[in-house]
């Protein structure tokens, strides 16, 4: 999971989900699109961070913990692009804005205009009137809240299946190595073959038999000086 190509992968697809989710609610809500540059800046901060995070197989908890964040973090972001570049009340920013970098930050167009133009053919055009319902912010809070808690769950399984797959690949790639290894370890020559070594078993050493001795028995010794 830690390979190069494996941990880029993985990080473009958290970047393209995170992202996408979060400029897409952002465009439906506010119909109005995203800066292209807030657009490119928030990619490129959520695919660094995805990378580095990405080291190895997270959990539902660590995906949540990261997506969520994020996500929020993105909204703002274009939220604040959205204002710079359209006004708050959706027109285009003019007056001294224009001398402090705005033009580079709205430059290069918008991202989901057509996604806009669907949400104003709706109904939707404009941004969304916080002010009018005190519970409105809290809503969309859950929302963010619901579809990031969703796209985690999506995406732990996406890791549980990747982690699954890279390690029937290693045994897969592998087996032929560990046959080969097995057969040329059998069909090595064997070394020298030590004769067992058996030791002597100690026995009880038996009285020799007095089948060579003599016996002689005289008179008492008294007898034979009395005579």
């Amino acid at each position: 999971m830690a390979a190069a190509g494996i941990r880029t992968a993985r990080a473009a697809v958290f970047t393209a989900l995170c992202v996408t989710l979060s400029a897409g609610a952002h465009v439906l809500l506010s119909g109005a699109p995203v800066p292209l540059t807030a657009f490119a800046a928030i990619a490129a901060g959520v695919f660094l961070l995805a990378f580095a995070f990405a080291d190895r197989e997270r959990g539902f908890a660590g995906i949540a913990a990261l997506l969520i964040p994020l996500e929020l973090a993105a909204d703002t972001v274009f939220t604040t692009g959205q204002h710079a570049c359209y006004g708050q009340a959706g027109g285009p920013v003019t007056g001294p804005l224009r001398s402090v970098g705005v033009d580079l930050l709205c430059g290069g167009g918008g991202v989901g205009t057509p996604l806009a133009r669907m949400a104003a053919q709706g109904g939707g055009a404009g941004p969304v009137p916080l002010g009018a319902d005190p519970a409105v912010p809290w809503l969309l809070l859950a929302a963010h809240l619901g579809v990031g808690l969703l796209a985690a769950v999506w995406l732990r399984r996406g890791e549980a299946a990747v982690a699954r797959l890279l390690r029937a690949a290693a045994a897969t790639a592998f087996r032929p190595l560990r046959i080969a290894f097995a057969v040329c370890r059998t069909a090595a020559p064997a070394g020298p073959v030590r004769a067992p070594r058996f030791r002597p078993v100690r026995t009880e050493r038996s009285l020799p038999l007095l089948t060579h001795s003599v016996h002689r028995r005289g008179p008492p010794s008294w007898a034979a000086s009395a005579a």
